[in-house]
């Protein structure tokens, strides 16, 4: 009895020892260190961003701080999205839904909404005679990834047995209720839960509370909405948020739940042949996806110190898919550059490409006036002459030049 087990002990060390030297095989040290640069150099922009304004030429074009900030949500969402579009092959249309739910759902726990309740949980900045729900922003973000993950659940177990336009139009519809109903929910059967087009504000801020404010010196602020560098910490945060969802995006994509998303995007008649579950397999990407989405809504309005339903409408839904096809559909850094790009001419690009036409030029023409029509007239470029994005991922790149097609049956092609 005891010799077999002798016998397999050593095998058993090789495994492991094979399995360790694969994975250091697989390690790209030039990737780790370009990573690693951009992230450090991403965290040090608020201290060189000045520098650069003032280079000749292309001084005005770069992004503030604040307009980053904003640069950088839309990047977060879109890498949620991609997991959904990207890997897993699901047309979604109505992400902007779960950017409002995350959002509504800071307004509903960090603010005075509920001024019939009095509760608080770990905030700062505000006095603790203020009426209404108050818990940290930081359990609040991830309160409102958890509802969000709920919402998509919800949402794709009863639309994900659908496929192609059939899915595209129920998502669609999706996107289209939720925005409509926190607009018009001020009057939830006598109960004001949205407060309507008028929106909820202000949101609590975050911060690091005033016992690590006090250890530090106060170099972390109690409060970043009471810090005079209340948009580089919001920056930074931003930037952390990115590198989480990259993270996770990157990991997910190499495990077998993100093999088993690819397999479906490929052909889902053949991966169900396999004995991949459809369904359950398309309801995590489709709800890790909103989990990513809602975190971004709820910072993005702490961020604004409010949620207003102008800023969930249709357009924006499309707005982050454009930002995946621009990148490459599965490719994750590809996202982060197309939604840098986009997020870019959306928050400050057109503007100033319009102010300099206006005084080097001297043409009057305004191009944020007919900013969706430049971002369908990108789109349109790309697929014409890069239809595979602008940083491809390997996969879906050899499916573009190569195709799928079969070869003949009976040997008549030449």
């Amino acid at each position: 009895m005891t010799e077999p087990h002798k016998a397999e002990q050593p095998r058993r060390d090789g495994g492991l020892g094979r399995d360790l030297n694969a994975r250091l095989q697989g390690i790209d040290p030039l990737g780790w260190a370009l990573t690693l640069t951009i992230a450090v150099l991403a965290f040090l922009y608020p201290f060189y961003v000045e520098f650069l304004q003032d280079v000749p030429l292309i001084g005005d074009f770069i992004p503030g701080v604040g307009s980053m900030v904003v640069m950088l949500v839309f990047t977060v969402m879109a890498v949620g999205l991609n997991i959904v579009v990207g890997y897993a092959g699901l047309l979604d249309l109505g992400y902007v839904a779960f950017y409002a739910a995350g959002a509504y759902m800071a307004a509903w726990l960090a603010s005075q909404q509920f001024e019939q309740w009095h509760f608080h949980l770990g905030s700062v900045g505000i006095s603790k005679e203020l009426s209404g729900l108050h818990l940290s922003i930081w359990i609040v973000v991830v309160l409102a990834g958890v509802f969000t993950t709920a919402v998509g659940i919800l949402i794709g177990l009863p639309t994900l047995r659908l496929r192609g336009d059939y899915l595209a139009i129920v998502t669609l519809g999706f996107g289209e209720i939720i925005p409509q109903f926190v607009r018009n929910g001020d009057n939830v059967f006598g109960f004001d839960l949205t407060h309507g087009t008028f929106g909820i504000s202000p949101i609590d801020s975050p911060g690091f509370g005033k016992t690590l404010s006090d250890a530090t010196n106060e170099l972390l602020p109690l409060s970043y909405q009471q810090s005079f560098d209340r948009a580089r910490w919001f920056f930074w945060t931003a930037v952390v948020l990115l590198l989480i969802t990259v993270f996770c995006s990157v990991r997910l994509r190499d495990s077998r739940l993100g093999r088993a998303w690819i397999a479906i995007r490929e052909d889902e008649t053949a991966a169900a042949a396999m004995g991949i579950p459809l369904m359950r397999t398309k309801t995590w990407a489709y709800a890790i996806g909103a989990f990513f989405g809602g975190v971004a809504g709820a910072f993005y309005a702490s961020f604004k110190a409010g949620a207003f339903p102008a800023d969930f409408y249709f357009n924006i839904s499309v707005f982050l898919l454009c930002m995946v096809i621009l990148g490459g559909l599965g490719s994750v850094w590809g996202v982060i550059v197309g939604g840098m790009v986009l997020g870019y001419l959306n928050v400050e690009g057109l503007a100033t490409i319009g102010t300099k036409l206006q005084q080097d030029a001297g043409l009057n023409f305004e191009p944020s006036k007919y900013q969706f029509g430049i971002y369908g007239l990108i789109i349109v470029v790309m697929m014409l002459f890069r239809p595979t994005g602008l940083i491809s991922e390997r996969r879906h790149k050899r499916e573009i030049e190569e195709g799928v097609q079969d070869e003949s049956l009976y040997g008549t092609s030449k």
